[in-house]
């Protein structure tokens, strides 16, 4: 009874395996969203690596994660390193492309709890109401990973933090879009008053005899 368990068994996991191979090599998840402002702002969130607390959907999961800065201050050769619980594992993050604006493209590295690697890019085009901020990840499965795939959705998965992720970017882009929206009308404010004072300092111009 026993062996015929397990000759069973054993075909069950040939036949998964089998299944399991079958599974597409790539990953591809990708999400948008119009957040407000110029590209340059929601493009600075995303290429300092020290502005990702304002947004990132990873960030807050563990309050005593340990943060490793590295590199460049922002943009190519920056890098990033995590350690913290479950939630959020062990990992690294290094800028390899950075375009003023317009794309940032990364090398996201897990650690724990397993190893893999993708590339994550951002895009950032000028939209209407805002900014169009396109967030796309792809990398390669292993086996392991197209066994969990199996069992879950991996584009729902890692979307809903991508959704979670971008709709915090809006109120951070919303937020340094109104201080300087307030700066540049404090500005104007000012200019319009200093010529006016020196409007009235200015010294009265005598009328031509006739």
């Amino acid at each position: 009874m026993f062996k015929k368990i397990a000759i069973g068994v054993v075909a069950v996991l040939v036949l998964f395996a089998g299944f399991v191979t079958t599974r597409p090599d790539t990953y591809t998840v990708t999400r948008s969203a119009t957040v407000p402002g110029s590209p340059d702002i929601a493009f600075g969130l995303v290429n300092d690596f020290r502005q990702w607390n304002q947004w990132s959907p990873w960030d807050n999961l563990d309050p005593n994660m340990k943060r490793t800065f590295g590199g460049a201050e922002s943009g190519v050769g920056a890098t990033y390193g995590w350690v913290g619980n479950n939630d959020v594992g062990e990992g690294r993050m290094t800028i390899l492309e950075a375009s003023a604006d317009a794309s940032v493209r990364i090398k996201l590295e897990f650690i724990k709890p397993f190893e893999d690697s993708s590339i994550t890019t951002f895009t950032f085009k000028p939209a209407d109401a805002g900014t169009t901020v396109t967030w796309t990840m792809a990398g390669e499965h292993t086996f392991m990973s197209k066994a969990m795939c199996v069992f879950m959705d991996m584009d729902q998965m890692i979307g809903k933090d991508f959704e979670k992720g971008l709709a915090s970017m809006k109120t951070a882009t919303q937020t340094e879009a109104t201080k300087r929206a307030e700066a540049e009308a404090a500005r104007k404010v000012a200019e319009a008053k200093a010529a006016e004072e020196a409007a009235a300092a200015a010294p009265a111009v005598a009328a031509p005899t006739p």
